[in-house]
C-alpha cells in the first residue's frame, strides 16, 4: 500500500542512505544494542517526530538501545529491508504487512501507531459530499490496490460502484489535483492531505470518512519487525516499544520541543509549515493516552481481512495471529 508524504517536504539528495543514530549516552555506560529502524517513506515526514525526540531525550538509550533510523530507497523498499534482515524493525502500514506475509516475507506487525483509520475522500471547503452525491464525479487517487478497495466499499455503501465515478491517478500527490480543479474530490487521509490542503492551499478540506461509509476502521500505520530478530531477542523488542511509547507520549505533551528535535535533524529538508501541522494533526489519532494505545486487537484484523477478500485485494487472508502479535507491547 502506497501512502505518500506529498510534495511538502523537499526531497533529500541521498536520502535512501541516511541514518540517523540516538547517540544519547546509556544511563549505565553499557553497551549499546543497535536497532535499524527504517521508515516508511524516503523523505522525512512528521509520523517521525515521537522516534526522533525520544532518541534526543535518551529514552531509547535508557532501554539500552543505540536506534538508527533509516530512510528507505523507495516505499517499496521498507518492508524488503525488514524481510531480508537488513533492518529489525519498521514503521510502515497495515497493508504492507498483509502484502508481505502474502510473499511469505517474515514480517509482523507488534504495535499500532494511531487506533483507526483516517482514510477518505475530501472535497474543498464548502463543498461537502455525502456517498451518493459521488454519482458522476471525477475523483484523484493513488494506483494501488487498497486506494480502489476502500473507495469501491465507500461507494458500494451508497449503492454506487467504480463505474459511477471517474477516477484519475496521481503520480505521488493527489492534492494538486483538486487545487487546481482538475478533479471533483480527491482520497486521502487527515494527517498527510488534508494537511496538505490546508498548508498548501490555505483552506480546510472538507472530509468524508471511509470508517463511517463500509471501510474497515483498522489503523493504518504500524510498528513491524523481523520474524527471526524477534525470536531471538524478545526483550529488545519490548525495550524497543516501551521506549517508542514513551517517546510518543513525550512528543503529543511536547509538540514544539518534537518540531525542534525535527528541524535539527533535517534542517533545510523539509517544509516546517508542513511538518508541523501534520505532526498536530497526528495527535488526536493516538486517542486516549491508556495503557491499550499501542494494542492491536483481533476484530480489527478480522474485519480488514474480510473485506480485504470480499472485494479480491487478497486472494486467501490467513489469520490475524499470521500478521500481528501483542506479546512484545504492554498491555
Amino acid at each position: 500500500m502506497t501512502l505518500t508524504r506529498r510534495l511538502f517536504t523537499v526531497l533529500l539528495a541521498g536520502s535512501a542512505a541516511l541514518g540517523l543514530v540516538a547517540t544519547a549516552t546509556h544511563a549505565e555506560d553499557k553497551p549499546l544494542t543497535k536497532l535499524t529502524f527504517i521508515q516508511e517513506w524516503p523523505v522525512p515526514d512528521g509520523f517521525w517526530v515521537p522516534w526522533i525526540l525520544g532518541g534526543d531525550k535518551g529514552f531509547y538509550a535508557q532501554e539500552g538501545i543505540e536506534l538508527d533510523i533509516v530512510t528507505p530507497p523507495t516505499v517499496a523498499d521498507t518492508t524488503k529491508f525488514l524481510g531480508t534482515g537488513r533492518a529489525q524493525v519498521a514503521f510502515t502500514t497495515v497493508m504492507d504487512v498483509i502484502f508481505a506475509r502474502e510473499q511469505q516475507a517474515p514480517v509482523t506487525a507488534i504495535a499500532r501507531y494511531g487506533r483507526g483509520n483516517n482514510w477518505g475522500v475530501l472535497s474543498p471547503e464548502g463543498q461537502k459530499l455525502a456517498v451518493p452525491e459521488l454519482k458522476g464525479k471525477t475523483i484523484g487517487i493513488y494506483n494501488d490496490a487498497w486506494t480502489t478497495a476502500q473507495l469501491t466499499m465507500m461507494l458500494a455503501d451508497g449503492g454506487l460502484t467504480m463505474a459511477d465515478v471517474k477516477t484519475v491517478a496521481a503520480a505521488d500527490d493527489t492534492v494538486p489535483l483538486l487545487l487546481q480543479k482538475r478533479v471533483d474530490a480527491i482520497t486521502g487521509i487527515t494527517n498527510a492531505e488534508m494537511t496538505g490542503m490546508s498548508v498548501l492551499g490555505g483552506q480546510k478540506a472538507e472530509f468524508l470518512p471511509a470508517a463511517e461509509h463500509g471501510v474497515p476502521n483498522t489503523p493504518i500505520f504500524m510498528l513491524a519487525a523481523n520474524d527471526d530478530w524477534l525470536k531471538a531477542n524478545p526483550e529488545i523488542a519490548k525495550a524497543f516499544l516501551r521506549a517508542t511509547r514513551k517517546s510518543i507520549d513525550y512528543a503529543i505533551a511536547h509538540p514544539d520541543e518534537g518540531l525542534a528535535a525535527f528541524a535539527a535533524r533535517y534542517s533545510k529538508a523539509y517544509d516546517p509549515k508542513f511538518i508541523d501541522q501534520q505532526w498536530k494533526d497526528t495527535i488526536p489519532l493516538f486517542g486516549e493516552q491508556g495503557p491499550d494505545m499501542m494494542v492491536m486487537n483481533d476484530a480489527d484484523w478480522v474485519q480488514l481481512l474480510a473485506a480485504l477478500k470480499k472485494f479480491d485485494v487478497v486472494k486467501a487472508p490467513l489469520e490475524p495471529s499470521a500478521y500481528y502479535t501483542n506479546a512484545y507491547v504492554a498491555p
